[in-house]
């Protein structure tokens, strides 16, 4: 009995030390949290190396416990979609245990190298740059919201690929919405710090851009080209958001527009509308009421759509929200849930699959406000009545989406391949010394690292990521090296052996501690 209990005490020992930071959670706080927490990134503080990440070991267990972090507002179990940044269970309970028992470090050596975080464009210069005028931040004890309208000034009707948001501060934007209205209807309202959206019904959104969001690509080569109408004069409306805290600050945030060549064909346009919406409910002060909206008011859709993405929206008495619809044949078509609303993450979900909404179908939308005491977002106390209203002290209940007509195929289709197929059309690639030579680049089937100035003994780890920051494979890991030149190979796949979709990707290299990367792509 004694020798088994001591077994057992041994054996619960050696697992609870077997979490370290070089082995297990790096990569974690690399792939889900570091988007963020980076230097120059809108986290308060960096989370990328170990003696950056200890220091903050209890507020993580913290946040992660109280499911504040990382910030991923959709059930994961209602719909899947592109980019999720949420920890999976396995995930969770390896940083947990890591803090629980000391942060141990672990072989530093072992530590993988980071990922690569652009402080400026990913996709180069763009066909139309707009930005908006050096603005400081008011954001005090409350957080600062802002508009500014912006006149294109483009001669003619263009068809947009891409779209990119640069924070001119990546440390105080919190997030911007980019709108495009073709009548030019709105102004820009800077005084309030209140400023939730244009002021203008014909006002559209195109995109948002929250940290860690990539750039909006829409694949646009055969068999399948993707566009939005960007009409001549049309007028962009950046809403920004400052966070409280950020007084003082100063941002000067640009969007860069990518277009299609002048009689480009083939293109199928993409959409974006709120197509459902509610405007006509009132919040009455100290109850939890429930709104609701459907699509079309009338009926139900004449033909075949393809939705590619959902962008719901409320403010800070959101509760919770869910878009659905409902198929002729009366199943549930999911779209997106969100159980607990938080005013401060918002974004357009992109499908890791097309949803086939069909003819017949109807849309809805459902959501709870608490418009009480108890909820801690409410901008008045005591509550107060509140309706629909652009201002973000009033309330809104929306569901934008992007869409497009349904061809056969649609639903086949992956996005995340789709999402990123252009980018190797689109990006500007700057030819700079590197460590490794990488040829050919870009490439089809396999890429070449070459590099002769290297030594014998020296440790060297080379790692693939993608642009969202997540690790797609090890070539090296710790390798000591017996001679002074070195030639590797990727041939494309990830660490599961498939074949990794077409896009720019980073080779990050940790060289006896010194860390460098390149930019390779793949097409």
């Amino acid at each position: 009995m004694k020798i088994t209990s001591l077994l057992a005490l041994l054996f619960i020992a050696s697992n609870t030390i077997s979490q370290t930071w070089s082995d297990d959670v790096a990569q974690i706080v690399y792939d889900k949290c570091a988007q963020c927490h980076h230097t120059g990134g809108v986290g308060p503080f960096p989370l990328v190396t170990y003696s950056e990440t200890t220091p903050m070991a209890a507020a993580m267990a913290s946040a992660i416990n109280g499911e504040r972090m990382p910030p991923w507002p959709p059930n994961n179990n209602y719909q899947q979609y592109v980019h999720d940044r949420s920890l999976s269970p396995t995930e969770e309970t390896t940083i947990l245990d890591w803090i629980a028992n000391g942060t141990p470090e672990g072989v530093a050596a072992n530590t993988p190298p980071p990922p690569v975080f652009s402080t400026g464009s990913l996709l180069g210069n763009g066909d139309l740059e707009l930005q908006i005028p050096t603005y400081m931040s008011k954001a005090t004890t409350s957080d600062d919201y802002v508009c500014f309208a912006i006149s294109s000034g483009l001669p003619q009707d263009r068809v947009i690929r891409a779209v990119e948001i640069v924070p001119g501060n990546s440390e105080i934007v919190h997030h911007a919405l980019i709108y495009l209205d073709p009548n030019g209807g709105n102004v820009t309202d800077t005084v309030g710090g209140n400023c939730g959206g244009p002021n203008s019904p014909t006002t559209e959104l195109i995109m948002g851009y929250t940290p860690g969001s990539s750039p909006m690509v829409l694949p646009s080569v055969s068999p399948l080209k993707m566009g939005m109408n960007f009409p001549a004069n049309g007028q962009i409306v950046f809403a920004m958001h400052y966070p409280e805290g950020s007084y003082g600050m100063y941002d000067s945030t640009k969007v860069i527009f990518h277009f299609y060549p002048l009689g480009e064909t083939g293109i199928r346009p993409v959409s974006t509308a709120r197509l459902l919406e509610n405007w006509t409910f009132s919040l009455p002060p100290n109850q939890i009421t429930s709104v609701s909206d459907v699509y079309p008011n009338v009926g139900t859709l004449p033909s075949d759509f393809s939705l590619i993405s959902v962008f719901p929206h409320m403010h800070l008495l959101g509760k919770s929200m869910e878009i659905y619809g409902i198929l002729p044949s009366l199943d549930t078509l999911k779209l997106i849930d969100i159980p607990d609303w938080d005013f401060e993450w918002q974004d357009f979900y992109f499908f890791k699959n097309l949803q086939k909404a069909e003819q017949g179908t109807k849309l809805h939308a459902d959501a709870v406000f608490d418009n009480t005491a108890a909820n801690p977002n409410n901008p008045s106390s005591p509550p107060v009545t509140v309706g629909a209203g652009l201002n973000t002290t009033d309330e809104m209940m929306l569901g934008f989406m992007h869409f497009m007509s349904y061809l056969p195929g649609d639903e086949n289709y992956n996005m995340d391949s789709l999402l990123n197929l252009s980018t190797v059309s689109l990006i500007e690639e700057s030819q700079v010394d590197k460590l490794f030579t990488a040829y050919p680049n870009p490439f089809t089937n396999g890429i070449n690292l070459y590099s002769p100035n290297l030594k014998s003994g020296d440790v060297l780890s080379v790692y693939v990521y993608d642009l969202e920051g997540r690790r797609i494979a090890r070539l090296m890991e710790n390798a000591r090296l017996t001679s002074s030149e070195l030639l590797l190979e990727w041939d494309g796949t990830g660490e599961d052996g498939s074949t990794v979709s077409n896009g720019m990707y980073y080779i990050s290299v940790r060289l006896n501690g010194e860390l460098s990367n390149h930019r390779v792509i793949k097409h």
